[in-house]
């Protein structure tokens, strides 16, 4: 039951720093921070041992050297570097090829979506959330497609084993 919990605060944290970086263009530290953070109590609670949990913490560290080093060139903002390392500490060995497949193919339908909006739909017509995501100088809310990814991954992460048999009871 406590692993469940600590499930559903990693999909509420994915998808509210996902909203977030749709209405502003940033993923706050807090949420990041939070999301790794919660990271040790669960696998402490979900029991995932200290040789598993160490391969969490090592993919975690190694992806975040990796996305330190595509911000540093340009690749993607500060909330995308921290908040892919967050969610693979969350994924270990196990989930990070799944993650990565779920979230480029998220992060290409989205870009393609919002090439096509940005030329359908003026900025400054836009619901107030949308305005600065579909002004035609903005960047991609990658946030989205980090989210997407995370929850396309879940099963390939022994962290989410009770949580999705406690959900697959009710479909």
């Amino acid at each position: 039951m406590i692993s469940s919990i600590f499930s559903l605060a990693f999909i509420g944290l994915c998808l509210q720093a996902a909203a977030k970086d749709v209405r502003t263009l940033t993923i706050p530290n807090w949420m990041n921070i939070s999301i790794a953070a919660l990271f040790l109590p669960a696998a402490l609670v979900g029991g995932l041992g200290l040789s598993l949990t160490g391969w969490h913490l090592l993919a975690g560290l190694i992806a975040f050297v990796v996305s330190f080093g595509l911000f540093a060139v340009g690749a993607y903002g500060g909330g995308d570097a921290k908040m892919i390392p967050a969610v693979i500490l969350w994924m270990g060995p196990e989930g990070i090829l799944p993650f990565l497949f779920g979230m480029a193919l998220a992060g290409g339908l989205l870009s393609i979506v919002l090439v096509l909006a940005r030329k359908a739909v003026p900025a400054d017509i836009a619901p107030g959330f949308a305005r600065s995501v579909l002004a035609s100088d903005a960047g991609i809310p990658y946030g989205v497609a980090i989210a997407a990814g995370a929850i396309y991954a879940l099963p390939h992460s022994p962290l989410f084993t009770e949580f999705l048999s406690r959900f697959s009871q009710f479909g």
